[in-house]
């Protein structure tokens, strides 16, 4: 425990340069892009700060720093501005919860069981078959030679995967060209609350704050009808006929509202951190022939002429699996998490936190520490091969999270990625438009913007 030393004088903490009189560091930070904004601040130091109309954030950018933030005896999970704002969605569930909020622990226990391996194994076969959906898709524009929007079509085949497998709900996500309003209201939803959650610290009369949460109460209550119609369908058709994570709730104690809440925090981290994560691993893979090549050769020789391989030769695609925790490392669909002081302590040796502070942890710096090799700016699988991982410090990869908050639908998340990863590389030459420049779109959670691929059948 690093406690605060209080006859000892801490240095003010780095800021951008051009600092506006009471507007603060307005230059330096974008609101429309405010995750990439933060990450371009970093090389100011180990711990910095930006104020934004009265807003103070302070950011852990060292990864020394980041790693310290994982300390569960000195830090906690923090609720930041941004995920308090989301609760206008969310409300109470797993990620949007306080962490006295008793309803917390009591889902983490209910849910737990969703999870496991043995869930695993029945949500295999649901997997392909929305992957199924999406190859029947991209062979329609592959065959009239069109190309595919990645983003757009991850998000199909993710939501349309977790709608099935934790509430048997299909969003038909394949069935029309349009978007599913339920990633409308998301998507505009995740962008309100981004912008409400600055607004809220920031000096500026409520009103604004006011104005700019009332969308965001509309979009909240169309995902709430969702949520509720899904809840309410399941208990027409009777309880004791499904095994999922739907079922799990509405037979436990849990109350209704906090089930409704529970079922959005699901579908909307169950799937949009694995679209964006799934849309960067082809945006890489499309810039790596070496790297495809090296990946369908596993796929061969572990799933040879299988069309839907069963459930274990998953896990023995150790290379496809390396290919996506490297496009996880070096661009995290969620850029950072907030940590909040246990007790009065000095973070980095710099900056003094009282009991409750917190801090926003950045895991791109932490990505991209020189403890991960030669040129960590580079994508290169092979740096999760099992040597250097045992060769490398632990704790310089957090794109789950950390700590007893962390991300309880890991597992699900890579078998699905890995799946998918591997009947799409089997199935398709992936080619990119050389003149495409990766470009970010942010909604809280970051994923490719106009990313397109033309597709080729290879068999």
């Amino acid at each position: 425990m690093t406690a605060v030393d209080h006859r000892r004088s801490y240095p003010a903490l780095p800021h951008p340069g051009r600092r506006v009189p009471v507007l603060g560091d307005v230059l330096a930070f974008s609101a429309d892009s405010p995750s990439q904004s933060t990450m371009q601040l970093a090389k100011l130091g180990a711990v910095f700060e930006f104020r934004f109309f009265g807003a103070r954030y302070v950011v852990a950018a060292g990864p020394e720093a980041v790693a310290e933030l994982s300390d569960e005896s000195r830090f906690c999970k923090h609720v930041g501005p941004d995920i308090e704002a989301l609760r206008l969605l969310g409300g109470d569930g797993l990620f949007t919860a306080y962490n006295d909020e008793p309803n917390w622990q009591k889902a983490h226990d209910v849910l737990m069981p969703a999870f496991s391996q043995q869930a695993m194994r029945r949500y295999h076969s649901i997997m392909f078959d929305v992957a199924d959906e999406l190859t029947d898709r991209w062979d329609d524009r592959a065959g009239r030679g069109e190309t595919v929007d990645v983003s757009v079509d991850a998000t199909r085949v993710t939501l349309e995967t977790i709608g099935r497998c934790a509430a048997g709900h299909p969003f038909g996500c394949f069935k029309s060209e349009a978007v599913h309003p339920f990633v409308e209201h998301m998507v505009a939803g995740l962008k309100g609350s981004d912008r409400v959650g600055v607004l809220r610290q920031t000096f500026l009369p409520r009103f604004f704050v006011r104005r700019a949460e009332r969308p965001v109460r509309h979009h909240a209550a169309q995902l709430h009808a969702i949520a509720d119609e899904i809840i309410a369908a399941r208990l027409r058709d009777g309880l004791g006929h499904h095994d999922d994570l739907l079922e799990l709730m509405l037979v436990s104690d849990l109350d209704r509202a906090n089930i409704r809440y529970q079922l959005i925090n699901f579908l909307v981290a169950g799937h949009e951190t694995t679209s964006g994560a799934l849309s960067f691993a082809l945006y890489f893979l499309s810039q790596h022939p070496e790297v495809v090549a090296s990946a369908r050769a596993e796929i061969a020789e572990v799933w040879g002429d299988e069309q839907r391989p069963g459930f274990e030769h998953i896990a023995k695609l150790r290379y496809v699996r390396r290919i996506f925790d490297e496009a996880l490392r070096l661009q995290p669909t969620v850029p950072g998490y907030y940590r909040a002081a246990r007790e009065d302590t000095v973070l980095a040796g710099v900056h003094p936190m009282r009991k409750g502070d917190w801090v926003l942890a950045l895991i791109g710096t932490l990505h991209r520490d020189q403890r991960w090799g030669r040129d960590p700016d580079a994508f290169n699988p092979d740096r999760f091969a099992p040597e250097e991982v045992r060769a490398r410090p632990a704790g310089l990869y957090k794109p789950f999270g950390t700590g007893p908050r962390s991300c309880i639908g890991r597992q699900f998340a890579l078998h699905e990625a890995v799946l998918l990863l591997a009947v799409l590389l089997r199935r398709y030459d992936l080619i990119a438009d050389p003149d495409y420049e990766l470009q970010i779109a942010e909604r809280l959670t970051l994923m490719p913007r106009d990313f397109r691929l033309e597709l080729r059948r290879r068999q």
